[in-house]
C-alpha cells in the first residue's frame, strides 16, 4: 500500500486530496499543527466523511525538526505541501509570517523529504497568484511571473525552491501552478465561498447585503475536487515537471456574483454593496490559465463548470445557515 503525507490536510484542497488518495487506496497520513482550536480542525475532513480514515500527525512547517521526524517516521511514497497562509488580504497584515510558512515552509519539506526519504515524490502547491500583473493575456508555464503581494512572492520562492531542489538533488518534485478553485469546503475569508455565504442568508432572512470591493477582477475558477486530480497525476509520471492547472476560462466577481443570486431567485444589483475598504493594495486584475499541457501530458481536464459549482456552495451553504434560521 501507497503512503502519502500531506500538508494542510485539515484545509479544501487537503481534504479533498485525503478523500482521492484514500479511494485510490493509499495510507493517507496528515500534518497538522497543534493549537487551542485542534478539535475543531477537521471539519473539512468530517463533511467529507474521511476524519477516521486519515492518520493526523503532529508538526509544524516552520520546524524542520518536525518535519523530518514526520517524514523518518511515516516513510511516504508522496508528499503534498499544501499547507500555507493562504490569504493574500492578510498576506500584506502579515507579510514576515506569510514568507515564514508559505515561502520558507516549503523549503523545510524539501529539505526534510531530501534528508528522510529523498526518494518520496513530491508536490509544491503554486499558485496563479504568482503572475500577479500579467505579461502574457494567458498564462502558462513559460509565462514570466510578477507578483503582487507579499502571499504571491512567498510561492514564488517555494516554487523556484521546488525547481532547484529537483534540478540540484534529482528529487521528484513537481509544482502545481493552481488557478483560482473553489468549493463548498472553501473558508469563509474567499471572494467565492463569501458570496454564496452572502447570497444564502439574504434568502434565508439572515443578512440584508453582501459587501464586496473589486467586483471588477476576472479569475479563471474552477472546482478543488478536479484540481487535486491533477496534483495525484503529476506524482504518477516518470518525470516531474511543473504545470498549470485551470480551465482556461475568465469570468468577473460580478458575473459570478450573479450566478449565485440567480440560483435562488434574487437580484445581484438590489444587494451589492462596494466597499473601498475590501480593495487590495495592489490589484491582480485579470488571470487566466492556459491548461493545455496538463491536458496533453496528465490526461487532465476539469469536469465541473462554474456555474455548476457556485450552485454546489450555494446549495451547501443555505444548508449550513438553514438550522439557525
Amino acid at each position: 500500500m501507497k503512503k502519502a503525507l500531506i500538508t494542510g490536510i485539515t484545509g479544501q484542497d487537503g481534504a479533498y486530496l485525503a478523500q482521492l488518495l484514500h479511494r485510490n487506496g493509499y495510507e493517507v497520513h496528515g500534518l497538522v499543527r497543534r493549537s487551542s482550536t485542534t478539535d475543531v480542525n477537521d471539519l473539512r475532513l468530517r463533511w467529507l466523511g474521511i476524519v477516521d480514515d486519515v492518520k493526523l500527525v503532529d508538526g509544524d512547517l516552520s520546524d524542520l525538526s518536525s518535519l523530518m521526524r514526520v517524514v523518518r517516521s511515516v516513510q511516504p511514497d508522496e508528499v503534498y505541501n499544501l499547507a500555507a497562509q493562504s490569504f493574500v488580504k492578510t498576506s500584506w497584515q502579515q507579510p514576515l509570517l506569510t514568507g515564514a510558512v508559505t515561502g520558507l515552509g516549503c523549503a523545510n519539506v524539501l529539505e526534510a523529504v531530501r534528508i528522510e526519504k529523498p526518494d518520496a515524490r513530491f508536490y509544491q502547491a503554486s499558485s496563479s497568484e504568482m503572475y500577479g500583473l500579467i505579461q502574457e493575456p494567458m498564462q502558462s508555464e513559460t509565462t514570466p511571473f510578477y507578483p503582487r503581494s507579499p502571499y504571491a512572492a512567498a510561492k514564488l520562492y517555494g516554487h523556484w525552491m521546488t525547481v532547484n531542489y529537483r534540478e540540484s538533488f534529482g528529487l521528484h518534485a513537481s509544482s502545481g501552478i493552481l488557478f483560482n478553485h473553489e468549493s463548498p469546503l472553501r473558508g469563509i475569508e474567499f471572494v467565492t465561498r463569501k458570496v454564496t455565504d452572502g447570497v444564502a442568508r439574504i434568502k434565508l432572512g439572515l443578512g440584508h447585503e453582501l459587501r464586496l470591493g473589486n467586483i471588477d477582477a476576472k479569475r479563471d475558477w474552477g472546482h478543488a475536487r478536479d484540481y487535486v486530480r491533477a496534483m495525484w497525476l503529476m506524482l504518477q509520471q516518470d518525470v516531474a515537471d511543473d504545470y498549470v492547472v485551470a480551465t482556461g476560462r475568465t469570468v468577473t466577481v460580478r458575473d459570478m456574483c450573479r450566478i449565485a443570486f440567480d440560483h435562488v431567485g434574487l437580484s445581484l444589483d438590489k444587494y451589492l454593496v462596494i466597499d473601498p475598504d475590501l480593495f487590495r493594495p495592489a490589484e491582480v486584475d485579470v488571470l487566466l490559465g492556459n491548461p493545455g499541457k496538463a491536458k496533453a501530458k496528465l490526461g487532465w481536464e476539469p469536469e465541473t463548470t462554474l456555474e455548476a459549482m457556485i450552485q454546489e456552495m450555494v446549495d451547501a451553504d443555505l444548508k449550513r445557515l438553514s438550522g439557525i434560521r
